[in-house]
């Protein structure tokens, strides 16, 4: 790989760097085998969405200045679609660093986005490159063509319901066939015409009717204009005083003979400009008006998720344009304007929000009735949508008016403002880019790209709590091959190809490894990958990736890690460099095989003390225990109940029921889940647990995002990430449980797989980041395509049901159907862990139930009055207890 030499983020176009004669930056290996986002267009353009892509995703985002850097080649296997292949390109870097790199091989783009208003000569160039890809694609000449059909975009915001549009008449030669038919709304009037000529008593009946009626309200003005995709940027726009019809109706009769099959004249109301409060007396001068400029991207599900709004002022009496006036925010936006106070101007922020984010919305719904070739390709989408709004007075109330829909001059002039404040000022890093939920959504398709038809193994299937992983893979397109000891499994039946075999004697691990490797020979499986997310399988996934030469961590960190009273040992000697170190983090313990061992252990651990299983999983038998008769009788009852799978499936008594002592740690409890990649460290997501019902240890309730300080987020995340570290886990995503204590975190213990319960679903929901599409990507190889910095797009708050406390209510006012039908009505979220409603002694959560809010506070508050409801609070389960930590 040779050097690179800078060049600025400021170009316009190839011709900047016709002077440069830098060294190429030669890349060699397996084109496809890296993530790529490619763009075609101006860095003026799309300036937020390549430095924030630099940022997240260092070295990764690729900007084209020419069509001639990029070649479209056939797929195999997939007729009518090509791969698309990067030669040349400016890559981006932290700092907003860039290099001029040619690659050789041509690398593979996973992502594309074009402008497709370019330069003369590049719109078909570059809507010829976008058409019929395999990687995914955020536009297209095809949806360009939708979105800049004023009528159609008009008429799909109207029937939206809660987006206000201008009033407005048109006239129609031969429309579209999605326009044919279909309910009009009220406002919008739509006149289909049989031909251009002789309709000057129609278009005098029409125009009149629409001066006189009362959909204009207080408009004292009309526009008239050409609306069509051969029209965008080249018309002039025409005004006219409502109460003069001739003019109107001679300018409609005129712009009528340039129409084409599928365009339209339109006839608006141009919205007033609201005249906002102004303390004391109004400014002098002529009255100020407002363009808003609201960035909104397609996130995890098909969620519409407003990016931000950037503001236009000028004067009320003439047209605001893109470009013509200068970015700025909204609060300083409707502070010159007259309006100030800030409970107002979060009402307007938040009208701007639903009804951008609805227009989206109404964008996507009109998408997914679209074929692929309608849309310009298989996987052709809208990622993200500019909506520019006037603010205007309806109803006594301020209202954003949708005026029309955009590809990228509402990014362009997002990342002008942003551009204004790139010097470094005082609470600048807690303003998000407008592009990172796009680039989060770039990064997300293309590790689907990238994964599509990987071949992987699983070992072991799990439960009914594991259910997302056959839907997953599907919606993924992996094709999973599974390992697993029950022959009846419902997953037999979701698989490529099903393996019995009996995993749950652990302690023939190695000869099963070997005996595993030979039968994934003997059925030619070509494996991309090999991975595990159930406890009980971890260590034998490891030994049999080493068996096939499949990338995962060595099998001795795996028994590490899964061993917990080595893992604690193996820390403590671990003293550094480098530092800090994991011994700082670890916690003395003794391992418990017969009795002697706890004599010998309360002797070395300080009471109280916490006593669990070795190889155990779901906190089944572990306790608090206060002194030396207590740890003899709950090592008595555990060796007496629970001696091997049969008393227990699925919390590793394969290995046998040894047990250990640890300290009791006082302080908060909280999970960290970080995924890793050559022992880096890509991302990690924090949550906090509730108070546990002592003396068990089972979970009661969790929030996430964490509640706790930047500086105590970074601390558990880092020890963590070196606990892991110093057990050799450099590949994989991981759950660590860590205590926070008043001389900071230490360990509880390492789990060498992804989180259980309720944490994939939830990082999924709150950040929009799967875990068990990183656990399969490192897998096979790959490095997860995962933001640097995922932002939690809200807060969840939950409590664990048990059956021991909640069997009245999971049998009635709580049953799974009511449950499920809340979860599927908005009202909850809800993780079901088990099947069946049987209390034990020595049990796991039933099922989780949270509630979301734009605040803890907010999902705290309807957490807890739904659980009242329910009957799942009372005495014997103070929910408001379980709660209290997160305040």
């Amino acid at each position: 790989m040779g050097p690179s030499y800078p060049v600025v983020t400021t170009l316009e176009g190839p011709e900047s760097l016709s002077h440069q004669s830098q060294p190429l930056h030669l890349y060699h290996g397996c084109p496809g085998a890296e993530v790529t986002l490619c763009i075609l267009g101006s860095p003026s353009t799309f300036l937020s969405v390549l430095l924030e892509a630099g940022v997240q995703s260092p070295g990764n985002m690729l900007l084209c200045l020419s069509p001639a850097w990029l070649t479209k080649v056939p797929a195999p296997g997939q007729p009518g679609e090509a791969a698309l292949l990067v030669s040349k390109a400016v890559s981006f870097h932290p700092g907003g660093l860039t290099f001029l790199d040619d690659f050789v091989p041509p690398r593979r783009a996973t992502y594309f986005l074009a402008g497709l208003g370019l330069g003369p000569g590049w719109g078909r160039e570059a809507a010829e490159l976008a058409r019929d890809l395999t990687c995914p694609t955020g536009a297209s000449a095809e949806l360009a063509r939708l979105l800049e059909d004023r009528l159609l975009t008009r008429r799909l915001l109207a029937q939206q319901g809660n987006v206000a549009v201008p009033a407005t008449l048109a006239f129609t030669y031969k429309p579209p066939a999605l326009l044919r038919g279909g309910d009009t709304s009220p406002g919008l009037r739509m006149v289909e015409l049989n031909g251009k000529e002789g309709q000057e008593t129609l278009v005098k009946e029409e125009v009149g009717a629409f001066l006189h009626s009362e959909a204009l309200g207080d408009a004292l003005q009309v526009a008239v204009k050409l609306s069509g995709w051969r029209w965008r940027g080249r018309q002039a726009l025409r005004l006219y005083p409502r109460a003069e019809q001739d003019p109107v109706v001679d300018t409609v009769l005129a712009l009528l003979e340039k129409l084409e099959e599928e365009e339209s004249v339109l006839v608006e109301a141009v919205c007033p400009p609201a005249r906002l409060p102004f303390p004391g007396s109004p400014p002098p001068g002529p009255e100020l008006a407002l363009r808003i400029c609201a960035v909104v991207c397609r996130t995890q599900g098909d969620r519409p998720l407003l990016s931000k709004v950037v503001c236009s002022v000028g004067r009320g009496d003439r047209l605001l344009r893109h470009q013509s006036s200068l970015p700025r925010t909204l609060e300083a936006a409707l502070a010159q304007c007259g309006l100030g106070e800030a409970s107002q101007v979060a009402i307007v922020r938040q009208r701007v929000k639903a009804a951008a984010e609805a227009a989206l919305a109404a964008v996507l719904t009109l998408e997914a009735g679209l074929s692929a070739e309608q849309r310009g390709g298989r996987q052709v989408r809208t990622d993200f949508l500019g909506v520019d709004f006037a603010l205007t007075v309806a109803g006594r109330a301020l209202t954003p008016v949708a005026l029309a829909l955009n590809g990228g001059l509402c990014l362009e002039a997002c990342g002008a403002l942003e551009g204004l404040w790139a010097a470094q000022r005082p609470g600048l890093a807690a303003e998000e880019a407008a592009a990172a939920p796009l680039v989060e959504t770039m990064l997300r398709r293309s590790a689907r790209c990238l994964m599509e038809g990987k071949q992987l193994l699983l070992l072991g299937a799990g439960g009914v709590s594991k259910k997302f992983v056959w839907e997953a893979a599907r919606d993924y397109g992996l094709k999973l091959h599974l390992v697993e000891s029950d022959p009846n499994h419902f997953a037999s039946q979701l698989v490529q190809t099903f393996i019995h075999f009996d995993v749950t004697e652990h302690r023939r691990d190695e000869e099963n490894a070997r005996a595993l490797a030979e039968l994934v020979r003997a059925r030619g499986l070509q494996l991309d990958g090999c991975f595990s997310y159930w406890d009980d399988c971890l260590v034998l996934t490891a030994l049999l990736c080493q068996e096939l030469g499949l990338p995962c961590s060595p099998p001795a960190a795996m028994r590490l890690a899964k061993q917990k009273s080595r893992t604690q040992l193996h820390l403590l000697c671990r003293r550094g460099p480098p530092w800090p170190a994991p011994s700082l983090y670890a916690v003395p313990c003794c391992p418990l095989e017969s009795e002697a061992d706890v004599d010998r252990a309360v002797r070395q651990v300080p009471l109280p003390g916490v006593m669990k299983l070795e190889f155990g999983a779901g906190a089944v038998g572990v306790r608090l225990v206060k002194d030396a008769s207590q740890c003899r009788e709950h090592f008595s009852r555990i060796a007496r109940d629970l001696q091997g799978e049969a008393d227990h499936p699925g919390i590793g008594l394969g290995w046998g029921n040894a047990m250990l002592l640890m300290e009791f740690i006082e302080g908060t409890e909280h999970d960290v889940d970080l995924v890793l990649f050559g022992g880096r460290l890509l991302a990690a997501f924090v949550s906090d647990n509730g108070p546990t019902r002592l003396p068990g240890f089972t979970e009661t309730a969790a929030c996430m995002p964490t509640g706790l300080a930047p500086e105590q987020e970074a601390q558990l995340v880092q020890a963590a990430f070196r606990c892991c570290l110093g057990c050799g886990l450099l590949d994989g995503v991981f759950n660590v449980e860590l205590k926070l204590t008043g001389a900071g975190p230490r360990l509880i213990e390492i789990n060498p797989r992804m989180g259980g319960f309720y944490l994939r679903d939830w990082i999924l929901e709150l950040y929009g980041v799967d875990l068990l599409l990183a656990a399969a990507m490192v897998a096979c190889g790959l490095r997860p395509a995962l933001p640097a910095h995922p932002r939690a797009r809200g807060h969840l708050v939950g409590v664990m049901c048990l059956v021991s406390q909640h069997l009245k209510a999971l049998s009635s006012t709580a049953s799974p159907e009511t449950l499920q039908a809340l979860h599927d009505q908005g009202l909850l979220r809800l993780n079901l862990l088990e099947e069946a409603l049987v209390p034990g002694e020595y049990e796991e959560p039933y099922c989780s139930v949270a509630c979301a809010g734009s605040s803890p506070a907010e999902a705290r508050h309807r957490l807890l009055g739904l659980c009242q409801g329910l009957g799942i609070d009372g005495p014997h389960y103070p929910v408001a207890y379980f709660l209290s930590h997160f305040k």
